[in-house]
């Protein structure tokens, strides 16, 4: 492990037991940076235990609800006490949620989404960002999605959650353009992780069709913030095709597109 004194930037990562936060934190060990986590299960342990079998440096675990405002307070105080500049910010935690808006979704899970997609980004950002500004330095990393270029039927709370932090990402770095802090949204599509098994979303088509490593989607997030890019679509072509596509395609056309993907039973129809 080591200590403030090496050198090492520091880069904060949320949502970082799994998935496309997980590898984002192991991308940014690799990288020469000292880790703190966070994330709210029993999974965040194991997790610190394997980044610190690839990272030279330190790896701090937090396990908080962020979900919560005492949860990202939690956080900050951790970030705080550590005393050193957050080099790299990487808001990634989230969470989904499938199925009809009006008769299937549960409100309690829809708003506990809201409060973690969109609430926690925006605290956490509003508590780390001053600093960044006063000394003109830091990176910061949201994870957006594919899924906020389109109204998502099925996925509606979730889209448009996605849809929020594209928006406050690119406004953030419009804002900051005349600093050396940079702000980048990263854009998956469906990506290999426990995604889609928490969201209830295995028997529709983009739940059982193929996914993206997230670990190629980490290293693209990576280096497009390393690059101080605006923002990044990663994974496979076709996401690329699908952000593409969605600039042009009207509204009402891009809903009912999503609704094929992630109706509930849908994954049936190709059977």
């Amino acid at each position: 492990m080591s200590d403030a004194g090496d050198g090492r930037p520091l880069a904060v990562v949320t949502g970082a037991s799994s998935g496309i936060g997980y590898e984002l934190a192991k991308v940014l060990a690799e990288e020469g940076f000292d880790l703190m986590i966070a994330a709210e299960d029993d999974e965040l342990s194991q997790a610190q235990a394997r980044l610190a079998g690839v990272s030279d440096g330190s790896v701090d675990a937090h396990r908080v609800d962020l979900a919560t405002e005492a949860g990202v307070i939690e956080l900050y105080r951790h970030i705080a006490n550590a005393e050193r500049p957050v080099e790299v910010l990487a808001l990634n935690a989230g969470v989904g949620a499938g199925g009809a808006f009006a008769t299937e979704t549960d409100l309690a899970d829809e708003l506990r989404l809201v409060d973690l997609n969109v609430r926690s980004v925006v605290h956490l950002a509003k508590l780390v960002l001053p600093e960044m500004v006063e000394r003109d330095g830091g990176r910061i990393l949201i994870t957006s999605s594919i899924a906020s270029t389109m109204p998502g039927s099925f996925q509606a709370v979730y889209n448009a959650s996605k849809s929020f932090d594209q928006s406050f990402a690119l406004a953030l770095r419009n804002e900051l353009k005349d600093t050396a802090v940079t702000v980048t949204a990263l854009m998956p599509g469906p990506t290999d992780t426990e995604f889609f098994q928490r969201a209830d979303m295995e028997d529709t088509r983009i739940g059982a069709g193929k996914k993206d490593d997230p670990a190629e989607v980490a290293r693209e997030g990576y280096e497009a913030l390393m690059a101080g890019k605006q923002k990044v679509v990663a994974g496979s072509f076709k996401n690329k095709l699908q952000a593409a596509a969605g600039r042009a395609m009207p509204e009402s056309m891009k809903a009912k597109a999503h609704r094929h993907m992630a109706e509930p039973g849908s994954a049936k129809d190709d059977s």
